[in-house]
């Protein structure tokens, strides 16, 4: 068939309806693109300084418990040993023969490696916890994203999202993009005081940091006293790290944990431009 004009003037039009490119300058989100953003959960700085701490613990609770078993015995006040009254003592054998515990054997000691590694993680947990806390603080995380807003200082706005677990019912949208009230709450209570008082406690049982700054122990009662907070402070993490994770079972594990892991949830938020947690 020749090539007439017509024929000319038709390629150019169906070339010009397919051809896409030049329609859009460089850089610019056309619409396909913009179905692909994802809503960003957590900030990679979030994310590594969590598993960071995750590790952390995990490691303080394993080597805390070999150390415990060494002297099962608690005090209150400066001085504690096996001559001295105890405040409580655990009801477990002790890997020492020479304290008294009423079993007629004694577990495998461990004391040594144990504590080795108890003051490493407790370096690597101190550490990572002043990033994440001047990061926080720095970028307005801790502002933005886990204290409660104003119109939800109420008891009926706790009572309401503790019924809303209790009924088992999933998050919402806005769930999904940040957390609730009961999540900020609990991780301003860990972040601000539960973990600064293990901290502190773990530093006043040390005799080189006391005999620096001898008030860590003073103001606590005694180095004995500070042991029995740390044991007790460890509980109370491990006790919010139980029910942490049932929350996130019950929310939707899947979901959480890609969120933790990659810093999205998979769904595709209102708006493009939603800020970054």
């Amino acid at each position: 068939m020749p090539f007439s004009s017509e024929n000319s003037r038709e390629w150019v039009e169906r070339r010009q309806l397919t051809r896409t490119d030049p329609c859009y300058p460089r850089r610019v989100t056309t619409a396909i693109e913009v179905s692909k953003i994802r809503a960003v959960r957590h900030s990679g700085l979030v994310r590594v300084t969590h598993w960071l701490t995750l590790v952390s613990f995990v490691a303080l609770l394993v080597t805390g418990a070999e150390i415990v078993i060494s002297h099962p015995r608690f005090y209150w006040g400066e001085v504690g040993n096996v001559n001295t009254h105890p405040l409580f003592t655990l009801p477990i054998p002790a890997s020492r023969d020479t304290v008294p515990t009423g079993y007629p054997y004694v577990m495998p000691d461990q004391n040594g490696w144990s504590r080795y590694l108890h003051f490493q993680s407790a370096w690597v947990l101190v550490f990572t916890a002043l990033v994440y806390g001047i990061a926080g603080v720095v970028s307005g995380h801790f502002r933005r994203n886990l204290v409660p807003e104003r119109r939800d200082w109420t008891w009926r706005a706790y009572w309401t999202r503790i019924a809303r677990y209790l009924r088992r019912e999933p998050p919402d949208r806005s769930e999904m993009r940040s957390y609730n009230l009961l999540q900020r709450t609990a991780y301003l209570t860990v972040v601000f005081i539960l973990f600064p008082l293990m901290i502190w406690t773990g530093l006043a049982m040390s005799p080189s940091f006391t005999s620096a700054v001898p008030a860590a122990a003073a103001l606590l009662g005694g180095r004995q006293s500070a042991r029995t907070l740390h044991f007790f402070l460890s509980w109370l993490l491990l006790l919010f790290l139980v029910v942490h994770v049932t929350m996130i079972a019950l929310s939707g594990f899947g979901s959480r944990m890609r969120a933790m892991i990659t810093g999205y949830n998979g769904d595709p938020p209102e708006d493009p431009e939603e800020e970054r947690l």
